[in-house]
């Protein structure tokens, strides 16, 4: 890990999906946007609150486009660039699709940081891409203020492999295939309070592409994906809910934690996109009566380049898990399942 010349996280007020806008303020701003219903085409826009847009070019090929940046929330210039391509990506994996190639988006105040890291920036977020197997084939870029880095991907999937977070179905299995807690971990790095191993253990996760949904798009027992990003865990969950017309239900105990996620939320890091999180939608979970608070601030937690949580047949589903599992997701668990009832989520 390269040490900066800045802390690139001094910089930002905030980082990573942390600096995403609370799920109501976004909900307004979007309401009363929607126009899918002048393009039969597009199977999938703004309605739902999914990962991507979908639009079907013929009976055998849909194009998924997103885009998706934020500012840093890792000071290694390269770490960086590494996360934010990662969790670009991760929008058209969660949609069933296989990446196609990227543009990039930059904005650098460059009379704060060298040029030098900028382009570590740029060459970690291509390192990714390589991984994805996809070219970084052009981009935008502009002086801004704060760092900001990401991507807008394009992908490619057939018509029946497209997973919306509208296709959960009663009885299903939740199964979440990464840890939660980037969102704490990053703000105890930007106080100096993060272990190192826990830091390998953070980018280790932020950078594991999500390319199982791919796989897992393929598979008729699968009903819907999403990935588990800013909203944290209880904001996803709760789009699938609302969009599925479905109550999940969620067990505490089965849902996976980063190592050190409990005893950093403990010690009092977190970020404010947590608080923000649950003003938006914590009218529509149900807790526990005696869960803390720092239990409820673990399952509003921000994620940056989250795991994958699916929707899918329960017959099928410890199949399914140790199939995700073997395939690079040691991290991922069963953690609750799908109901007839109002669109919400329950905490056990």
């Amino acid at each position: 890990m390269s040490a900066p010349i800045v802390r690139l996280t001094d910089l930002a007020h905030g980082g990573g999906c942390g600096c995403k806008l609370a799920p109501s303020v976004l909900q307004e701003l979007l309401s009363g946007q929607s126009s899918a219903w002048l393009y039969s085409q597009l199977l999938v826009g703004v309605e739902t609150g999914d990962d991507a847009a979908v639009w079907q070019i013929d009976d055998e090929h849909c194009i998924i486009a997103t885009t998706d940046f934020f500012m840093p929330m890792v000071d290694d210039p390269r770490d960086f660039g590494r996360i934010a391509a990662a969790n670009a990506i991760s929008d058209v994996y969660a949609m069933g699709g296989k990446p196609l190639l990227a543009l990039a988006i930059l904005g650098m105040p460059l009379d704060k940081l060298p040029v030098e890291a900028v382009r570590e920036i740029l060459q970690g977020g291509s390192s990714i891409c390589a991984e994805a197997g996809i070219p970084i084939a052009g981009g935008h870029s502009i002086d801004t203020p704060e760092p900001i880095y990401g991507l807008a991907v394009i992908g490619l999937t057939k018509p029946g492999n497209v997973r919306r977070n509208s296709g959960a179905r009663p009885g299903d299995t939740l199964i979440l295939t990464k840890g939660i807690g980037i969102g704490i971990y990053s703000a105890a790095f930007k106080k100096r309070a993060l272990p190192g191993d826990a830091y390998a253990e953070m980018m280790a996760s932020t950078t594991l592409l999500n390319r199982i949904g791919q796989k897992l798009a393929e598979n008729e027992d699968v009903h819907a994906m999403t990935d588990v990003t800013g909203f944290g865990l209880l904001g996803h969950a709760l789009e699938m809910a609302r969009a599925s017309r479905l109550t999940l239900d969620i067990a505490y105990a089965r849902v996976p934690f980063l190592t050190k996620a409990e005893s950093l939320v403990n010690a009092g890091y977190k970020t404010g996109a947590s608080a923000r999180n649950w003003a938006s939608y914590g009218g529509e979970v149900t807790l526990p009566p005696d869960i803390p608070d720092w239990k409820k601030s673990l399952l509003t937690d921000p994620q940056t380049s989250g795991g994958l949580l699916i929707a899918c047949a329960s017959e099928r589903a410890e199949t399914l898990r140790t199939q995700i599992e073997s395939d690079g997701y040691p991290s991922a668990r069963i953690i609750g399942s799908a109901s007839e009832g109002s669109p919400q989520v329950q905490i056990s």
